[in-house]
């Protein structure tokens, strides 16, 4: 998909649920870890879970399209404290892009789109995780400015 094809990003809607509930299904593979492989179906089902409880909060619903098509999605919880601190900012629950749609600034302008809603809500952090085995998810988040913070350590037993 050409980089020059206008490139919109709106608020979501009711009926884009079906769209968030089938490309995080088709993209959560990229969030599982090497090295705690599980059944794709695993995590499909916390994708699920995860979704459901975005819900349930203070959420935005970001929704990228090019041609009228949906081309990617952001989701942002904006009244989840950090957790450590229990300072405001926003945190990027989930974000995920069609495959054929990667790599032509889809994700960039979601986080754009993002950060400009936390600023205007004042909150001060953007926070999100990501596996260290997606590469260009964080090759993307540190084009964007993103640093590491923490890091979650894990050993196989």
């Amino acid at each position: 998909m050409p980089l020059s094809e206008t490139l919109t990003i709106r608020d979501g809607r009711d009926d884009d649920r079906e769209f968030l509930w089938d490309l995080g299904r088709r993209t959560v593979a990229k969030s599982i870890s090497e090295l705690r492989a599980a059944p794709l179906v695993l995590a499909q089902t916390c994708y699920e879970r995860l979704l459901e409880f975005v819900e349930a909060q203070s959420h935005v619903v970001l929704v990228a399209e090019r041609r009228s098509q949906r081309v990617g999605f952001l989701l942002l919880l904006d009244a989840l404290p950090d957790e450590v601190t229990g300072l405001p900012q926003g945190f990027i629950a989930y974000m995920a892009v069609e495959p054929r749609a990667r790599q032509t600034g889809v994700g960039a302008a979601l986080l754009r789109s993002a950060e400009a809603i936390a600023r205007k809500r004042g909150l001060p952090f953007m926070a999100m995780m990501v596996t260290e085995d997606n590469g260009a998810a964080r090759a993307l988040y540190a084009r964007a400015g993103y640093t590491t913070e923490r890091r979650l350590l894990c050993k196989p037993l």
